[in-house]
């Protein structure tokens, strides 16, 4: 599957974004998604994980409650909707794949070494 990724912008602080992911539609369900954030200097990060139907997420600890992360198989979308974002929050944002067999239809990873493929990167701007 190749993934593109948009929705990045510049906001100020306690604004939202929605960052959406698009893959091929080809077995797009049975790839488990995540979102991931870098920022200069440091390493990337997990921000968010959604199971092959969508019934499981997972999140970081900094963006629960404020970040929501959905997909829509049938259009090979995995969507991050982003509320009140804070400085900390800005990163080049990716998008992330990994193949599984229908059987680990819960499974989700939080680490990027799980993640074969990747999108190109989106970046978030929050101002204070």
């Amino acid at each position: 599957v190749q993934l593109q990724a948009s929705g990045g912008g510049s906001v100020q602080a306690g604004g939202s974004l929605r960052l959406s992911c698009v893959g091929s539609k080809r077995d797009f369900s049975n790839y488990v998604m995540g979102w991931f954030r870098q920022s200069p200097g440091k390493e990337r990060e997990f921000v968010a994980a959604i199971s092959l139907s969508g019934r499981r997420t997972d999140y970081a600890d900094s963006v629960k409650g404020r970040f929501t992360i959905s997909r829509l198989n049938a259009r090979a979308t995995v969507s991050l909707q982003m509320t009140n974002l804070q400085p900390g929050d800005t990163a080049v944002y990716f998008c992330a794949a990994k193949w599984l067999d229908a059987r680990s239809f819960s499974s989700t990873y939080d680490y990027s070494g799980a993640y074969p493929l990747w999108g190109q990167g989106t970046q978030v701007t929050v101002s204070s």
